[in-house]
C-alpha cells in the first residue's frame, strides 16, 4: 500500500483490500466449521481431563462464531500497517482490548455468574468491535495522510 502512496493512487490498495478480507473470511470461516463440528476430538489431542475437554469444546464454538468478523479486523488492521499508520491499529488494539475485552470479561463472568461464557462472549464482542471501528475508521481516510 506505501507504493501506491507515493505514486499518489490510493484507490488500488483500497479495492485491493476487498479480495484479501475475502480470502481471509472463507478460510476463517472454514476452520470455523471445522471446530463448531469437531471440538471435542480437537481438545482431546491435547488432554483426557474431562473438566478441560468440555470447557475446550465449548470455548472453540464460541470464537469460532466470531470468526467472520475477524476476518475484518485482521484484514483493516493489516491494512492500516501497510500504510505506514501503525498507531492506529495500537490504539485500536488498546481500545477493544484492554479497555472493553479484559472489564467486559471480569463484569460477564464474575458480577453476573456467566463464568467461562462470560469470558467467550468478551472475546468474541471486542474481536468484533476492532473489525467495525477498523472498518469505520479506514473509510474515514485520515491514513492516506500519514507521511511514511
Amino acid at each position: 500500500m506505501n507504493q501506491s502512496k507515493g505514486l499518489n493512487r490510493i484507490s488500488p490498495p483500497v479495492a485491493s483490500d476487498g479480495p484479501y478480507f475475502c480470502y481471509n473470511m472463507i478460510f476463517l470461516c472454514m476452520i470455523a466449521l471445522i471446530f463448531i463440528s469437531y471440538p471435542e476430538f480437537l481438545i482431546r489431542l491435547f488432554t483426557d481431563e474431562e473438566d478441560v475437554v468440555t470447557i475446550g469444546a465449548q470455548c472453540l464454538r464460541f470464537l469460532s462464531y466470531g470468526y467472520a468478523f475477524y476476518a475484518f479486523g485482521m484484514v483493516m488492521t493489516q491494512a492500516f500497517n501497510g500504510a505506514g499508520d501503525t498507531t492506529t491499529p495500537t490504539i485500536m488494539n488498546f481500545i477493544c482490548f484492554w479497555i472493553i475485552e479484559i472489564p467486559l470479561a471480569y463484569l460477564l463472568a464474575m458480577q453476573f455468574g456467566l463464568a467461562e461464557k462470560g469470558v467467550f462472549i468478551a472475546i468474541i464482542t471486542s474481536e468484533s468491535l476492532l473489525g467495525i471501528l477498523g472498518t469505520l475508521i479506514f473509510r474515514l481516510g485520515r491514513w492516506k495522510l500519514r507521511e511514511v
